[in-house]
């Protein structure tokens, strides 16, 4: 606060709010939170704030704003609060009765709000301009690392989504073989139940297995012979 200047003195645009029903300190304790701050900054401040003044005096500084575009010709965003404080206004009196045949007195205190505006010099908004451009690239260049590491978490998701198919198909496949053999020892118990329980039967049904048996692996003889003679020829082509 500056000393030797009065309050009705002070150079910028204001906005005040007169006879507001509530006490002065309580206004003040808002009004110290949005001193020296830009105005875009004070309202941000004034709509979070839990205390019951932000809603008076977020209304006198918008008011105060528009004063400053309309009147004043001054853009919104080159402002700042240079001086806000609250007056001490009528004290209402109220009474309260108590035991014995008393009364107690009531003080419902009223103030005097004022908000005013200022526009940042040349240089202050030069600097400000400057914070902000270096603010930005250096948000960009987190953005751009943000980007690549979400990148490499999709790739990295995508290769084990890969690999989890993979194993499923496998093990789909190897139920698959699973149920086709016991279907087979079902069918086989089947032939033998209804057969009967003679043993000659149960004998030729494993001789005929085993003759499957020994045709396949023949079969599978032959092909590794063919192979190894295809090879043979080939070997004597090249002599």
């Amino acid at each position: 606060m500056s000393f030797g200047v009065k309050t009705n003195e002070r150079p910028g645009t204001r906005a005040q709010v007169r006879y507001v029903r509530l006490s002065a300190y309580k206004a003040r304790e808002v009004l110290d939170l949005i001193r020296n701050q830009p105005v875009d900054r004070a309202l941000e401040i004034l709509q979070f704030s839990e205390r019951d003044p932000a809603i008076v005096i977020s209304k006198c500084l918008v008011s105060a704003i528009a004063n400053a575009e309309h009147n004043d010709g001054l853009p919104a965003d080159e402002l700042y609060v240079s001086a806000c404080y609250a007056d001490e206004g009528p004290t209402l009196k109220r009474w309260r009765p108590r035991a014995r045949g008393r009364a107690t007195r009531i003080r419902k205190r009223t103030c005097h709000i004022t908000v005013i505006v200022s526009r940042y010099s040349d240089e202050q908004l030069a600097e400000i301009r400057r914070r902000e451009d270096a603010k930005g690239s250096s948000a960009g260049g987190r953005s751009r690392d943000a980007a690549a590491a979400r990148r490499r978490r999709v790739a990295r998701s995508r290769g084990e989504d890969t690999a989890t198919e993979a194993k499923a198909a496998e093990a789909e496949v190897d139920e698959a073989s699973d149920d086709a053999e016991q279907a087979e020892q079902e069918e086989i118990a089947e032939a033998v139940a209804e057969a009967g329980t003679d043993d000659a039967v149960v004998e030729e049904a494993a001789d005929e297995l085993d003759a499957t048996d020994e045709a396949a692996g023949d079969d599978e003889g032959d092909t590794a012979d063919d192979d190894s003679d295809g090879g043979d020829a080939e070997t004597e082509e090249q002599d």
